[in-house]
């Protein structure tokens, strides 16, 4: 029978509206992982504090 490959295929990186998906390098065992970076889906307003009636 045929061998697994040891190395993984390089991926592109992935791309949406809110996310961006990345390929990271092998570690020492050889796992492949990714990294996902995530956009605010809001704006963060600055906070003041009510008027004392």
């Amino acid at each position: 029978m045929s061998e697994a490959k040891s190395t993984r295929p390089k991926v592109p990186e992935g791309k949406s509206r809110y996310l961006v998906t990345r390929q990271m390098k092998p570690n020492k065992k050889g796992f492949v992982g990714y990294e996902t970076i995530w956009e605010p889906f809001q704006k963060e307003a600055k906070y003041t504090t009510p008027k004392k009636p």
